[in-house]
């Protein structure tokens, strides 16, 4: 007797559930790490290059888990990075010396990049099976689930609460959440044919070789501007415009906010204008708000500059992920990870960037860098509209 496949509402929810416990998890680390930093009696050097360590394990585990989907099936892979990143999660907190701290960390970012491409990956098929986008309300889930973590991490901060057993609690969280949700995913043999017409594959008929790098080097262009607002934009605020440290938090507030509601408005509009159009207007957008940031006089245009920077990203890496795993159904979990993988470098690569050109330009000059980056996404946003079929000649 055959087990009936999942129904796609049902795995939609637990694929938001993956999402939201990804973000909320990677969000109570970040909480934790001056707590963490000073229980190992490490520098602020020492720190950044275990961070270091961390990136890397996550993109070996993006490299990994990629093909690894492919051949087990998102049933088995993505429960499974669910729980290996949950027993990861617990180890920081109860790290004692810069090595072991290292240790925690390269296997925590390995389960972090494992579980990264896995629910990207299934989020995909699940798509399949709808008549319209839903992949970047699930990215706006991992933003829910960050922003669910400050709150309840400050909390347990301001409570007392130790840090090994805030992490551990949250580890314990992901394990059983991605146990339970296990029986709700799909594979791709499980996607109904949806009612509506559904846009073409990305690619279809394109080498999905050529197309998948060019799509990984347009996330790699997309999140290094994210990674810009990340770790500068309050810094721009207190350092260019001369406010207080609690006034320069508005400006990622702003960020973040706007990305977070363009995420959720985003499936929409693609349904309506495509994937292509939320590249090319999200990122002229995302160019035009950052100068205006950039070259604002005044806090509040600037504020709004860093709002409509946010929300010019929101859309178009989901859009980008969506292609990569629509280029080969075969293969759809090796494709994605190295657009994810590219992705996730320009994220980390972006604030080391603009950090170094620090040592020769103001601050907001080393924004052009973002700003030519998001250019060249919305010129080449292209690649994600599929070339037309050739028109048959007559016979004769």
């Amino acid at each position: 007797m055959t087990t009936a496949p999942p129904r796609p509402r049902a795995a939609r929810f637990a694929t938001f559930m993956f999402f939201g416990l990804n973000g909320f998890g990677m969000g109570m680390w970040v909480v934790h790490i001056p707590n963490v930093e000073r229980a190992t009696g490490i520098s602020h050097s020492t720190l950044g290059a275990l961070l270091l360590v961390l990136g890397g394990a996550a993109f070996a585990g993006m490299q990994v888990s990629g093909p690894l989907v492919d051949r087990l099936g998102h049933r088995r892979l993505v429960p499974a990075a669910g729980v290996f990143l949950g027993l990861a999660l617990c180890a920081p907190g109860f790290a004692d010396s810069w090595w072991t701290l290292g240790l925690a960390l390269a296997l925590f970012g390995f389960g972090n990049g494992a579980i990264d491409v896995g629910m990207n990956a299934h989020a995909v098929v699940v798509e399949r099976a709808y008549p319209r986008p839903i992949m970047a309300a699930f990215h706006a889930m991992w933003s829910i689930g960050g922003a669910i973590a400050a709150v309840i991490g400050a909390a347990t901060l301001g409570a007392g609460v130790p840090t090994g057993v805030t992490l551990t609690a949250t580890g314990l969280l992901c394990i059983v959440l991605s146990l339970v949700s296990a029986r709700f995913l799909m594979e791709p043999s499980d996607a109904p044919a949806v009612v509506a017409d559904s846009p073409e594959p990305v690619g279809r008929r394109r080498t999905p070789g050529r197309v998948v790098w060019l799509l990984g080097l347009l996330a790699l262009a997309l999140m290094l501007s994210e990674g810009v607002a990340n770790d500068w934009a309050a810094l721009h605020m207190e350092k260019v415009l001369g406010t207080s440290a609690s006034t320069a938090a508005f400006a990622y507030g702003a960020f973040a906010v706007a990305m977070t509601t363009g995420r959720f408005l985003t499936d929409r509009v693609a349904a309506w204008a495509g994937p292509a159009a939320i590249v090319r207007y999200g990122a002229a957008l995302a160019a035009v708000g950052l100068t205006i940031a950039a070259a604002a006089p005044w806090v509040p245009v600037s504020l709004v500059g860093w709002a409509l920077f946010g929300l010019g990203l929101s859309g178009g890496v989901p859009q980008l992920f969506t292609a990569a795993g629509n280029l080969d159904t075969r293969a759809s979990g090796a494709l994605m990870a190295r657009v994810v993988g590219l992705g996730y470098v320009g994220l980390l690569a972006g604030p080391a960037v603009i950090g170094g050109l620090t040592h020769w330009l103001p601050l907001n000059v080393t924004f052009a860098l973002p700003v030519i980056l998001c250019v060249l996404a919305a010129l080449f946003a292209g690649v994600l509209s599929p070339k037309p079929e050739p028109a048959e000649q007559p016979v004769g």
